[in-house]
């Protein structure tokens, strides 16, 4: 058990989809500029961008964290 992180079980797909419910895409792309929330976004599309790229995945888990 990880007492000290927040994010323990929880899913990307989890954090973007609630993260797209409360901002909508045209936020998130406002909030975080990068590409995948701003032309064409979809969940499937920023999961794939996401899981590669540490430093997006930092700033969408962070906002997450402070939306929370």
């Amino acid at each position: 058990m990880q007492k000290n992180n927040p994010l323990h079980g929880v899913k990307l797909a989890d954090i973007l989809e609630f993260l797209e419910a409360k901002y909508g895409w045209e936020e998130l792309g406002k909030k975080i500029d990068i590409r995948c929330f701003k032309f064409e976004p979809s969940v499937k599309s920023s999961l794939k961008f996401l899981r590669r790229t540490p430093w997006a995945r930092q700033k969408v888990e962070t906002l997450y964290l402070d939306s929370i």
